[in-house]
């Protein structure tokens, strides 16, 4: 799992359909190019306009709050098609740099029983349902909950991370968007998505810090409100047959500017920062992820476009 990414995004869009690995488009990264190639003038106007309407929409996000589920795929846990583990969680956001994300709920694969996919759910040490990443942003510190080992580690960001510019961390695209940042920070393209209703773009990272989390993500958003419905993120060393991992995000609920958050808000519980008094706190500074080693991969391959129900085997 692609735990520096959660941490450091805060951010998950979720979809409600997995995209999968296609074929190559017979289009070739250029040296310091896009991978997919250079845009025709009339798709880069179109997708200049779109950004714009989604800054726009987006601009006026206040609070944001989302359940969500999660599937892993990971072929050397779990067959082909098969998430090697599912997780519930919840997504928080609130203007202009608090965000969290919590996951309540893991289970794991464990095999076939009577020909069908079984799933257990583990035990942490302390008898629990095991919990996975919980993270919390305040604008100048991220917060991680382990409750595992019940300690919380509190790292200071650096003044250039502070503040407003939770929304140009490594997955913008989540929170209020900048359009000039977004097309600074990344390649960027529209392909079509499973329907009118549904925007599809694909973001490919140009910064060597955004590369050491994800390879690509892509992400679909509701057409008319450009509220997130999808995202996919494939791992920094994904390749479709040494390295087929991926997470896919899948929406439950998304609740954007809801009347109810601005009581919970005043009340200071819309989003908490504080562990349980007997737990271990670490600190420290911040420190960015180094990028991975270039490996063989996406580059020179087609976006997955064609939508399958979680779980389905991947179409080659």
């Amino acid at each position: 799992m692609m735990r520096s990414t959660l941490a450091c995004t805060l951010a998950f869009l979720l979809t409600s359909s997995i995209l999968v690995p296609g074929q190559s488009n017979g289009q070739e990264k250029k040296a310091g190019g896009a991978p997919f190639g250079q845009l025709a003038p009339a798709a880069q106007a179109q997708l200049d306009q779109l950004l714009a309407n989604w800054q726009n929409q987006s601009q006026g996000t206040k609070t944001l709050d989302v359940e969500f589920l999660r599937f892993h795929y990971d072929a050397t846990a779990a067959p082909a098609g098969v998430p090697a583990h599912k997780a519930e969680g919840i997504i928080k956001y609130a203007a202009p740099d608090r965000g969290l994300i919590r996951v309540d709920q893991m289970v794991f694969f464990a095999g076939q029983v009577n020909g069908n996919n079984a799933f257990k759910t583990v035990k942490n040490k302390f008898q629990e349902d095991q919990k996975g990443e919980h993270w919390v942003c305040n604008g100048k510190q991220l917060i991680e909950f382990d409750h595992n080992e019940r300690e919380c580690r509190i790292q200071n960001l650096p003044p250039a991370m502070q503040g407003k510019n939770i929304i140009s961390s490594p997955l913008p695209f989540v929170f209020n968007l900048d359009a000039a940042q977004m097309k600074q920070r990344y390649w960027v393209r529209q392909t079509k998505g499973p329907s009118p209703e549904v925007i599809l773009l694909e973001v490919w990272p140009k910064r060597r810090e955004d590369r050491a989390q994800y390879k690509m993500v892509q992400v679909a958003l509701e057409a008319k409100t450009f509220l997130p419905k999808a995202l996919v993120m494939y791992a920094p060393n994904f390749d479709v047959k040494l390295a087929p991992i991926w997470d896919h995000y899948e929406f439950k609920t998304v609740k954007r500017n809801a009347i109810s958050n601005g009581f919970s808000k005043f009340l200071g519980n819309f989003i908490p920062e504080k562990p349980p008094a007997n737990w271990k706190i670490i600190q420290g500074d911040f420190i960015p992820p180094v990028e991975p080693p270039a490996q063989q991969g996406m580059e020179g391959q087609a976006p997955m476009q064609q939508a399958q129900r979680p779980g389905a085997a991947p179409r080659r």
